[in-house]
Order: structure tokens, then C-alpha cells, then sequence
């Protein structure tokens, strides 16, 4: 499995709707793919396609420890609507507990670097555990979320996990995700009725104005090129 099989499946692909996609890479790696949810909107589309048709399907979420407590609700509505468990995976406690000592429990809005060490820490290693032993990889990107996301793939291959990445949402807009979770009366993130089109932890996501960028409420101290956490962008 490499970079020109990733080519290969993405052209295959390219005009096929999200539920197709899923359909061939749940039913070609099993228990061997995986779906990372955030918790957001997108999030909530993929993951009735998923477990309404295939509930041994993995699906798991990062606990960063500074989440939204809307975000926690969310979670358990999830899991009573689908009678399944979503898997959770922590920041290391040692870690996480050095990084504050030294720099502060809000060292994040000092400079891009330390908001980078925390995302790193609470984020990008907990992907790395949840995602051992995984070999393709469902993510609700869209392009149209933010100028770092516009030339994503349908499939591509992730050097940094070594596996396949498959955005079966890459050409969705905004209007599609939430007729599809009107039309299916799916459970969403309260904090979406509040002005926040984004959701991450709760010291770095605001609301928004309606003229506002869809992601000007993450990180909104920093540019615009910078608004990653490190998950969908190798650390440099």
C-alpha cells in the first residue's frame, strides 16, 4: 500500500457520492479502517452513514481534557442513538502535566509554537495511539472549510501514518451536511445554533459573524495559514 495506490483509488473514486466510498473501504479493510470524529457537523453525517449500515465500524474522538462541555453531551446522545461506543483517546497525563508546569495552563495564546507543543501533546499523539494498527483512515475534511483543506484529496496517502486517508465529504458544502442532518433529524453540537461553525476546545474556539471566514472563530489570534492543529498537517 502506497502513495500510487492512494492515485489509483482516488481517481477510481472521484465522481462516486460519500456513501459508495465508504461502502468499498469499510467492506475492503474491516476492523483495519477507522473514522476519527471531532465532533462536528460533518462528523455527525459520516458517522450515521457509517453505523447505520456498518456498526462494527470503528469510530473514535480525541479528549483533549479542554472540550466543550456541549461536546460531551453531544458524545452520549451519539451513543445512545446508535447503541454504540466511541472509542475516546486521552492526552498523557505526564506530558500534558509538564507542559503546563512549564509554560502555563494557557500557554497557547503566547505564541504559534506553544499552541502548536499543545496541540501536539493533547491531540496529534493521541491520533498516533488510536490510530496503530489502522490501515485506512476516514476524516470528515471538506475543502471548503478552510484555505489548508481546498486541494485535499478524495484519497490520499498519509506518509506520516503510513496508511490510506479517504475524505468521502472532500466536495460537500456546508448547505449539504446540514440538509443531511435536518432530513435524517441527526444529533449535533448545540454550540452550531450559537454561531460556531467550528468546534475544538473551548480556549481556542469562539463564535463567529455570519461575513466571517468558517474558521475564523479557531485560533482567531493567529493567520490564517496557521489555523491547523497539527492532525491534518505534518508537524513541522
Amino acid at each position: 500500500m502506497n502513495k500510487e495506490l492512494a492515485v489509483k483509488l482516488d481517481l477510481r473514486f472521484a465522481k462516486s457520492d460519500a456513501e459508495t466510498v465508504l461502502s468499498f473501504f469499510i467492506n475492503e479493510y474491516g476492523r483495519n479502517l477507522a473514522f476519527s470524529s471531532s465532533m462536528g457537523a460533518e462528523d455527525q453525517v459520516l458517522t450515521d452513514m457509517i453505523w447505520t449500515k456498518y456498526p462494527e465500524t470503528r469510530i473514535f474522538t480525541l479528549d483533549t481534557g479542554r472540550l466543550f462541555q456541549e461536546s460531551y453531551e453531544l458524545m452520549d446522545k451519539i451513543e445512545e442513538r446508535y447503541n454504540r461506543r466511541i472509542e475516546i483517546f486521552f492526552p498523557d497525563k505526564a506530558e500534558v502535566e509538564k507542559m503546563v508546569a512549564e509554560k502555563g495552563i494557557n500557554l497557547f495564546y503566547k505564541s504559534i509554537d506553544n499552541r502548536k507543543e499543545c496541540c501536539h501533546i493533547r491531540k496529534t499523539v493521541p491520533l498516533s495511539r488510536a490510530l496503530s494498527g489502522v490501515e485506512a483512515w476516514v476524516t470528515g475534511i471538506r475543502r471548503d472549510q478552510a484555505i489548508t483543506r481546498y486541494a485535499a484529496p478524495l484519497v490520499e496517502w498519509n506518509e506520516q501514518y503510513k496508511l490510506l486517508k479517504i475524505n468521502p465529504l472532500r466536495d460537500w458544502t456546508q448547505e449539504m451536511v446540514w440538509d443531511y442532518i435536518r432530513k435524517h433529524d441527526l444529533p449535533y453540537n448545540k454550540l452550531h445554533d450559537n454561531g460556531f461553525p467550528s468546534i475544538g476546545c473551548a480556549p481556542c474556539t469562539r463564535a463567529i459573524s455570519p461575513s466571517e471566514d468558517i474558521r475564523a472563530g479557531r485560533w482567531w489570534w493567529e493567520l490564517p495559514e496557521n489555523k491547523e492543529c497539527g492532525i491534518h498537517v505534518t508537524r513541522k
